[in-house]
């Protein structure tokens, strides 16, 4: 069996378990781009990448094809003049700094940017995130100075990198119920859940999740 078939394969037995209402983002990132051909060969659209340079070349390589580009990793506020220029949707979201660059920058290239804003869920400091407090702060001045430029279309959250299954599926529940408590009624998007987690994830509610070695292998 060939590279190309075993990615097809993968993506198809994923997509049988996945909901329907489930969005699979393929991550993509360091994978060559023979290797995106196959999954979008295979009618994956959604792809996911962390750096904004490379996100942008594989961008136009695949120019004209049907491609959703996610940018998944932590974004810093001096690349998000290129991110958006090819960005579908940005995941990390995780300050108010960044929020207001992305509806800045998005005014100033005249496009709509769609995001989510990441929650802090997990107990590993390293990961980035707000906290609730923070969440609920962004959302209020939103209210008083709504976004002229950016979309913000639900929450994203990554557990810990833990064996424990309750730990995990307590985190993702936790990012759940705040999802639930401060959606206005428009956002679509709960984002949590990887390769090895997703399982756990669509049971507490995720409605996109991001799996890369399940599809491409391992780095």
């Amino acid at each position: 069996m060939t590279e190309a078939s075993s990615i097809s394969d993968r993506l198809h037995q994923l997509k049988a378990a996945l909901p329907e209402h489930v969005t699979l983002v393929a991550v993509s990132k360091t994978k060559p781009v023979e290797l995106l051909q196959a999954a979008l060969d295979a009618g994956q659209v959604d792809l996911g990448e962390n750096r904004v340079q490379e996100m942008n070349a594989k961008a136009e390589h695949f120019n004209g094809q049907p491609v959703r580009w996610h940018h998944i990793g932590h974004l810093q506020t001096n690349k998000v003049k290129q991110a958006i220029r090819h960005v579908h949707l940005i995941h990390a979201v995780d300050s108010d700094r960044l929020l207001a660059e992305i509806d800045k920058r998005s005014l100033n290239a005249g496009i709509q940017s769609r995001v989510l804003l990441q929650l802090h869920i997990a107990q590993e400091a390293q990961k980035h995130g707000m906290t609730e407090a923070e969440l609920d702060a962004t959302l209020n001045a939103i209210v008083d100075t709504p976004l002229g430029n950016t979309e913000i279309c639900g929450l994203m959250g990554m557990a810990t990198f833990t064996d424990d299954t309750e730990q995990v599926r307590r985190e993702f529940k936790s990012l759940r119920t705040l999802y639930n408590r401060y959606n206005p009624g428009h956002w679509d998007t709960c984002s949590m859940g990887m390769s090895g987690d997703w399982r756990i994830a669509v049971d507490e509610g995720s409605t996109l999740v991001r799996v890369g070695s399940a599809i491409f292998g391992s780095r």
